[in-house]
């Protein structure tokens, strides 16, 4: 279930990025318009279309009459000023024609007077009108077109705020590193222009990154940052709760729930949050019923998750009552009412197919094939295909962005006519960012070089010190055989010459006895020939002994990494030894890779497989040994998983023995890995 967070990580990227970008969008309000007073002044009917107190239509005919005020005007600059804020004011009521309408005027019009500042708000305003319908590639190019106009101008502030809109949006298609470098730019500029709420942003940012990463402790430490930027901040609002809000969620990831809810009701503390800031209440309230419910305590997150849909649905938060049904029909799943849950999940992936919430939409097939053991395979194969699909296309959206970068540039060289030495400025800037991110990844590489070195010596100290045990094992058994072989030869060349000798001599003797006399004569000769044929037994056992005492030592380590093994995994072991002679014979170094081999798949069993059960057994075959691992756990997709180091080595020791190694896998049945070499590598 561990997966159904990323809808939650992806809606508080989303929440950042939207009040970032109604926060940045402020130079365009009230203060930039010339004050008038009276009914039939611009800034009644513009703070009039802000009344949060008006219905939307009402808002929405007042800014309209702000427009018809302004194409009165005769002054160009005053006019396109005043376009620009009645285009933003269009976006925000999500008026979307009257937008195209107002901001395409206003960006004739700033052509006309060649206004640069007022071209880039133009661009910085359709870039945000993409960006809310998630047109990503077109909100991209638009952003990138307003950094370049904000940097002719050097205004470092604005031109950081489109740094941090381009790092949003890369960061919504998992371009985490791209994402990461415009950030440090956009928080470059803004700590030399000490803009702490912009800085506090930014860093919430990363956090939210590096979370996507799985990259937890530096998550944290970037929480921590956004923090002490926020202390400095007079009016705070609900940033704190929302970053507290944030660190639960990665502990969340972390599945330390523990923490998580710690810091959820921390931010729930706030007494007035709910009227402050009603949908991060709602996400708090949602967010800590599911730690609660990932942690085994059912306890009233029934009525948390009830409160949240209702508020979600009265506001037509669809993106949030898909996330609640998904929560429900996880809680159902886990009192038993499955029922119930595969009708939640089922709601849940319609609504997100319908608003197109492909995340959320990935997140309720993997949950359904969960549930819902009958259609499992159907919902599995959904998820793959359209898991393909959105990677696909979110790899040619970051391939568009790699032209739209050239093609953006090339356009503002054409339309301004930069100057030499302004190209050369941008050209060494970029390249100290490439040359400092391919250091950065450089250093990153040499450091993982060292740490695989120092495992492959340390691979290599630990078969030797297995090889010098065996051999210690197999000196202190050349002792006892020697030892039996010195006792098998007093016995069978003294001892039983000795009794040889004196039942022939008695043989010989005619003691004249009577009947009975004779009798019990001829019955002493019988038992001194009983005793020389079990002494004779003996000593041949005592002989034969070694072949079995050459294998005894390499099962005996065996055994005993089953032992420690099923004591960390918690499973049952069986060790099966068919012809253990012929496995005793063969040379210890390969004994060694054998070991080796049991040990990894020993320890892939524990971390991943949930077994219960696992059977060892060493098998002889024609001109062949085998050795087979099998367990009972959840088993994989042998043709989708990826080869990591563990199966890598498995097979090069293989190799190294001149055997061959298979495995195969079924999911929820097990897996078996199965071994072979020539008998002819024996010793």
């Amino acid at each position: 279930m561990k997966n159904l967070n990323k809808p939650i990580f992806f809606l508080v990227v989303l929440f950042i990025g939207v009040t970032f970008l109604s926060s940045c969008k402020d130079k365009q309000d009230a203060s930039d318009i010339p004050v008038d007073e009276g009914v039939n002044s611009f800034s009644f009917w513009m703070n009039r279309s802000r009344d949060n107190n008006h219905s939307i239509d009402q808002r929405q005919i007042a800014l309209r009459q702000a427009y018809r005020l302004t194409e009165e005007l005769d002054n160009d600059t005053l006019q396109t000023i005043n376009l620009r804020a009645i285009a933003f004011q269009a976006y925000k009521l999500n008026d979307s024609l009257f937008f195209r309408k107002t901001n395409n005027e206003a960006f004739e019009l700033t052509s006309k007077i060649k206004d640069t500042l007022g071209i880039a708000d133009t661009y910085w305003n359709y870039g945000a009108f993409y960006a809310q319908r998630d047109v990503y590639d077109s909100a991209y190019s638009n952003y990138q077109t307003a950094h370049n106009y904000y940097s002719l101008i050097r205004n470092e502030y604005y031109a950081g705020k489109m740094l941090y809109n381009m790092a949003f949006i890369k960061g919504r298609l998992k371009d985490y590193t791209g994402s990461e470098v415009l950030t440090f730019q956009a928080i470059t500029k803004f700590k030399r222009l000490k803009r702490n709420k912009s800085l506090y942003t930014a860093y919430n940012h990363l956090a939210t990154l590096y979370k996507g990463l799985g990259e937890y402790s530096k998550a944290h430490f970037y929480n921590e940052q956004a923090l002490y930027y926020l202390s400095d901040l007079d009016d705070k609002k609900t940033f704190y709760e929302g970053t507290l809000n944030n660190i639960g969620l990665i502990y969340h990831e972390e599945e330390k729930y523990e923490e998580a809810i710690e810091y959820f009701n921390r931010a729930l503390a706030r007494k007035n949050l709910k009227q402050a800031n009603i949908d991060l209440y709602v996400r708090l309230i949602d967010n800590r019923a599911h730690s609660k419910l990932l942690n085994k305590d059912t306890t009233n997150i029934y009525n948390e998750f009830s409160e949240a849909l209702h508020i979600r649905d009265s506001v037509s938060n669809y993106a949030g009552i898909v996330i609640n049904k998904l929560h429900l029909a996880q809680y159902f799943g886990h009192i038993g009412d499955t029922s119930r849950a595969i009708a939640l999940g089922m709601e849940a992936s319609e609504l997100a197919k319908e608003i197109n919430n492909n995340s959320d939409y990935l997140a309720s097939l993997r949950l359904l094939s969960e549930l819902d053991r009958n259609n499992s395979n159907e919902y599995l194969e959904e998820f793959i295909q359209m898991n393909d699909s959105l990677q696909t296309l979110e790899r040619r959206i970051r391939d568009k962005f790699t032209r739209i970068d050239f093609e953006t540039d090339t356009y503002i060289e054409q339309t301004e006519r930069l100057s030499q030495q302004k190209i050369l400025i941008l050209v060494v800037g970029i390249s100290l960012v490439l040359i400092l991110s391919l250091l950065y990844f450089a250093t990153r590489q040499y450091a993982k070089g060292k740490e695989i070195l120092f495992e492959s010596e340390q691979r290599k100290a630990n078969e030797k010190i297995y090889l010098l045990s065996l051999k210690q094992q197999a000196k202190l058994q050349e002792g006892k055989v020697q030892e039996r072989n010195r006792i098998s030869e007093e016995l069978h060349d003294g001892v039983l010459g000795k009794l040889f000798g004196t039942r022939v001599g008695l043989g010989f003797l005619n003691p004249g006895l009577d009947v009975k006399g004779s009798e019990k004569y001829k019955n002493l000769l019988d038992e001194l020939q009983i005793i020389e044929k079990e002494i004779r037994d003996i000593s041949h056992e005592l002989k034969n002994h070694d072949n079995y005492a050459s294998s005894t030592g390499f099962f005996n380590l065996v055994t005993k990494l089953l032992i420690d093994s099923s004591e960390t995994g918690k499973f049952e072991y069986k060790l099966e030894k068919e012809a253990a002679a012929s496995w005793g014979e063969l040379d210890e170094t390969i004994k060694a890779h054998l070991y080796r081999i049991i040990q990894e798949s020993l320890q892939n069993t524990i971390k991943y497989a949930n077994a219960t059960r696992v059977v060892v057994e060493f098998l002889e075959g024609k001109e062949c040994l085998v050795l087979k691992i099998s367990d009972n756990g959840t088993g994989f997709r042998v043709d989708k998983r990826k080869t990591g180091i563990g199966l890598k080595n498995m097979k090069s020791r293989t190799i190294k023995l001149k055997g061959e190694l298979s495995i195969t896998s079924e999911l929820d049945k097990g897996t078996t890995i199965k071994v072979v070499i020539p008998q002819k590598e024996k010793k």
